[in-house]
């Protein structure tokens, strides 16, 4: 494959609106297309989600583009009414077994392949360690590390059984931090033998169930790295795939947040995340000129060997692998049209989210 479309698949872009651009179509047909996030700004209808992710998945825009998405249940939640709205996640680790979790995680991964979403970032794996934590709060499903991962496989294992891929986030752990990675960068004061004990125990878990993607943090470790952000670090990232043995994606959190865009610009974050072992890169403020230039400035890297082939081959790897697990045997598009209007917000569903309030 041409070297501008094998970087293609790097990069998770972002619309600004709720249809497809030219210049996304354009940006697609020269580099490919990984994937496209997303979100609030991007939901109007059930049925208009569909027409967008088959729009996103049509020839011509990838091999096929992931559709992907935060829904997380609670304040992390991108589909809302009509869909069936959940809790969040804490409510789960209230619950005395995984029963609820794997009854939500089905009921979610319905809902989502009903209207051509193939990826959801979730579970949160982030150990609430800090309960004064701004950015994870009851996004984390326990306090306690095995709890979090018993949970967290569960949701893996149910999500991906229903067709969905899950993306368990965020690597080494956001859990005890006191400030928002959206807003600057947290500090992680713990050594490697606190976080294998603790932090890494859910990432394990996770990879055990077979977890398609696991993101990283915009957090800073000084006992790993002094300098870079762990998305940014090669002394951190490739701890997934040589420790934890994890064989799927390593995805960047969004690069445009202010924990690495107060320093770096998407394109120099993106060849420091590739080149640092993770396999795709989330730009997700809907800016296409940020997107082409960070899809310029990675193949720069390989050609210029900061990102070295072999990097780029691992993640090539990766991406063929993952893709081919989740997405060769989609329904077709009228058949998801006919199942979202049996599926999405139905009563089951909105029974299971009953449930869950009842641990609120």
């Amino acid at each position: 494959m041409p070297l501008r479309r094998r970087i293609g698949a790097l990069l998770f872009g972002s619309i600004a609106g709720r249809t497809v651009p030219a210049e996304l179509q354009a940006l697609a047909r020269e580099f490919d297309l990984g994937g496209v996030t997303l979100f609030a700004r991007n939901v109007e209808a059930p049925e208009q989600v569909l027409d967008l992710a088959v729009a996103l998945e049509a020839p011509g825009l990838g091999a096929p583009a992931w559709v992907s998405v935060d829904q997380e249940g609670g304040r992390v939640a991108r589909l809302r009414a009509p869909f069936t709205v959940w809790p969040p996640a804490a409510t789960l680790g209230r619950a005395p077994d995984t029963a609820l979790a794997e009854r939500f995680a089905q009921a979610l991964a319905a809902e989502l392949r009903a209207v051509g979403v193939t990826l959801d970032f979730a579970p949160v794996l982030d150990i609430l360690t800090n309960a004064a934590n701004p950015a994870i709060g009851d996004r984390a499903l326990s306090h306690d590390a095995a709890r979090t991962g018993e949970l967290g496989a569960a949701i893996v294992r149910a999500l991906q059984e229903g067709g969905v891929a899950a993306c368990g986030k965020h690597f080494p752990g956001h859990g005890d931090t006191s400030v928002d990675s959206h807003l600057e960068l947290p500090l992680v004061e713990h050594g490697l033998d606190r976080l294998v004990r603790v932090e890494f125990v859910p990432f394990r878990a996770a990879i055990a169930a077979g977890v398609a993607c696991v993101m990283t943090a915009h957090v800073l470790v000084p006992a790993l790295d002094e300098s870079r952000p762990a998305t940014l670090s090669p002394a951190i990232v490739p701890r997934l795939k040589t420790d934890l043995g994890h064989q799927g994606l390593v995805l960047s959190d969004d690069l445009e947040m202010q924990a690495v865009a107060a320093r770096w610009s998407p394109a120099e974050a993106a060849v420091m995340a590739v080149a640092a072992g993770c396999d795709g890169v989330l730009v997700c403020s809907g800016n296409l000129d940020a997107q082409a230039a960070t899809l310029e400035a990675l193949v720069k890297a390989v050609e210029s060997g900061v990102i070295s082939h072999a990097r780029l081959d691992d993640a090539t790897r990766r991406i063929a692998r993952t893709k081919a697990r989740f997405l060769a045997n989609r329904p077709p598009a009228r058949e998801r049209t006919r199942q979202w209007r049996q599926v999405v917000g139905c009563e089951a569903h909105q029974l299971v989210a009953a449930e869950m309030a009842t641990f609120a």
